[in-house]
């Protein structure tokens, strides 16, 4: 977070230009992602590598180490592919990993404890920043009973912050449930960054909340150039199209927090 700000924001992005994108609008950080269309992916190393750059210390770039799409109950083969990623991350010179992973208990979703504590130790222990690095649980969160309970256990298992709707679709109809988080936060240390739908007429209520900081994608589509709408999909997620990083978005919601009293 900026100095002199009381509340943070944090844009997702999957590229160099969206970095670049998210600096000119105001972000404080950016979370690294791939495949934005099925919620983020793990990004490559060259990504990182060239966003990093772009960024040049403006601001932090965090990496989201997600190793599929399709819930976050993890086999043993994926916990070892995303302890790797985090530990590539950290030591490429990331600011943060963002990562999260559940547990069937009995028919009902937990955090995977184990697994989370361990991405936080090896992170740290890989990156130059050492204790420096930031450890962030995402939105696997929301699929958990309470979020502010789980918010409770995060500082234990080594974690900074949480990523979190509330466990609504859209962070402002999750309102209730993000001010009981941000109290259990605040009480551990762990800070609330909600997010999922923000819109800069929401920032008041959200940050109302109490909430730490507002994260969102701020994407529109882009222009149509070369080869847009091309007449064979290679995937079945392929419509032809991609998406961008809106910068003014970006800037109407920091305008927005920056309003508030």
């Amino acid at each position: 977070m900026t100095a002199g700000r009381a509340v943070g924001l944090e844009v997702t992005v999957d590229s160099c230009a969206g970095v670049l994108a998210a600096a000119g609008g105001g972000a404080d950080r950016v979370e690294l992602c791939a495949a934005l269309e099925l919620g983020g992916l793990t990004p490559s190393p060259g990504a990182l590598a060239r966003c990093l750059e772009a960024a040049d210390g403006a601001l932090g770039v965090h990496v989201l180490v997600r190793p599929r799409p399709g819930g976050f109950v993890y086999d043993t083969d994926e916990l070892s592919t995303s302890l790797r990623d985090v530990e590539a991350a950290a030591a490429a010179g990331a600011a943060g990993v963002v990562v999260g992973a559940l547990r069937d208990d009995g028919g009902r979703l937990a955090l995977d404890a184990a697994f989370l504590a361990e991405a936080a130790q090896r992170a740290r222990a890989a990156s130059p920043l050492g204790a420096g690095l930031e450890v962030v649980l995402h939105r696997a969160v929301d699929q958990l009973p309470s979020v502010a309970a789980a918010v409770e256990v995060l500082a234990e298992l080594g974690f900074d912050r949480v990523l979190t709707s509330g466990g609504a679709a859209r962070a402002v109809d999750g309102l209730g449930e993000l001010a009981r988080a941000s109290t259990a936060g605040r009480a551990s240390g762990v800070q609330v960054m909600a997010g999922a739908g923000v819109r800069p007429d929401q920032v008041a209520a959200l940050v109302g909340a109490g909430v730490h900081a507002v994260h969102l994608s701020a994407r529109r589509p882009a222009p149509p150039g070369v080869g847009a709408g091309s007449r064979v999909s290679v995937g079945t997620a392929d419509d032809g199209g991609h998406a961008v990083t809106d910068a003014a978005l970006v800037a109407r919601v920091r305008a927005a927090l920056d309003a508030l009293p």
